[in-house]
């Protein structure tokens, strides 16, 4: 007999799916959030006969569950962990545990795709090109690599996940992983797939609205409350307001905030790991604790939402020779603009700051950090400029 104890999200699911793929009725399987993993790997001491093999995946338990899983093994009994967070590596110490970040290949690795080698190597489910395509797609969503391979399928997998319900996931997966030669929707799933995605474009729309901006611990972050949409939130208000080191997304309900970063040069998991929390560097969660709910809601409550850039101009651009303008909600006039080839200014209210930059990006991420500005719209711009003229012509 097998029990198989893994995450509630799609890795997680994935691998519930691989085990009843391979295992059938011999293998239970429940899916936790973080929080409850460890009272389920309890249940399993104290009523599962020692004899059930146990798997756990894209999960890790206490310290306290991990000495008596250890000492569990010592007893004769079978346990395998397979994660790939890097909060989680510890795990490697014991001859029961395999946590891999990342392949030698330099693929990043998911839950999935660590207990599909699994059971293929063991010898306990026979390879197919379905699972395989299927165990992709999750990897390639879980990791955000989709994004990058522009493999909008992984993206479609995983909204048509929390379009059905779990179990009801599960029965059409494992029916077309059983019966199909290779992986794909069906049309009736390509249509509700499309209104999907137009109701995802509406809601991100909305939050790009009301996102705050505030500093913790020396790293600037957007905030912003969402029940809905994480990781495809938390990637657009990155690309949107990418001055901000990354942006911690609050679910009141739920009593959890998750981090997401675009950039390369942040762990977002050492962020969560302050809180108690964990994940990977790009991703990570954790649960609304005391402190938390003090620097990323009491004190920003009442911050007034970012404004985003212009999108359509033909005058006022980025980058410009002649100057880009800004604006902030104390009505203060920026200009970035190039002072040679190699350097660029600010002007604040006709006059020079300081500060000079090597690149236009660099002058307009200190604006927007310090400032809270916005690229303002070309009718403002043209404004502007007519009034300065008018001056000029005045004088």
């Amino acid at each position: 007999m097998y029990k198989l104890l893994s995450h509630n999200d799609l890795d997680g699911v994935g691998c519930g799916i691989l085990a009843k793929l391979a295992f059938g009725k011999e293998v239970k399987v429940r899916y936790n959030s973080v929080s409850g993993l460890d009272r389920e790997v309890e249940w399993f001491f104290e009523n599962e006969n020692k004899d059930t093999f146990l798997f756990i995946t894209d999960l890790s338990v206490n310290r306290e569950n991990e000495k008596r899983l250890e000492e569990f093994v010592q007893n004769g009994g079978k346990v395998q962990l397979l994660d790939h967070h890097k909060t989680s590596v510890h795990f490697n110490e014991y001859e029961w545990g395999k946590v891999v970040v990342e392949e030698e290949d330099g693929n990043l690795t998911s839950a999935t795709s660590l207990f599909y080698e699994y059971l293929v190597t063991s010898k306990l489910m026979e390879p197919s090109n379905p699972v395989a395509e299927f165990v992709e797609l999750v990897r390639q969503y879980d990791t955000w690599e989709w994004e990058k391979n522009e493999n909008h399928q992984a993206h479609r997998l995983n909204s048509l996940f929390f379009l059905v319900s779990i179990e009801e996931f599960e029965e059409k997966m494992i029916s077309r992983l059983k019966t199909s030669d290779h992986f794909d929707f069906s049309e009736f799933e390509e249509k509700i797939l499309e209104m999907e995605e137009h109701k995802i474009e509406r809601y991100i729309s909305r939050k790009k609205r009301e996102i705050v901006q505030t500093k913790v611990r020396g790293l600037y972050a957007g905030v912003v409350y969402a029940e809905l949409y994480h990781s495809e939130l938390g990637n657009e208000l990155g690309k949107e307001y990418s001055h901000l080191d990354y942006i911690a997304i609050l679910n009141m309900g739920g009593k959890r905030m998750g981090f997401r970063t675009i950039h390369d040069h942040i762990d977002v998991s050492e962020v969560a790991g302050h809180f108690g929390g964990g994940g990977h560097a790009k991703a990570s969660g954790c649960s609304l604790v005391d402190e938390a709910y003090k620097e990323f809601v009491l004190d920003t409550f009442h911050l007034e939402p970012l404004r985003e850039d212009a999108k359509r101009n033909r005058y006022n651009l980025k980058r410009s020779l002649f100057g880009s303008m800004y604006k902030n909600r104390a009505e203060e006039i920026f200009l970035i603009y190039p002072l040679n080839e190699s350097d660029w200014a600010i002007d604040h209210y006709k006059t020079k700051m300081d500060h000079t930059f090597s690149n236009f990006d660099d002058a307009e991420r200190f604006l927007k950090r310090n400032y809270t500005a916005w690229l303002v719209r070309d009718d403002t711009f043209v404004n502007f400029l007519m009034g300065e003229v008018k001056s000029v012509r005045g004088d």
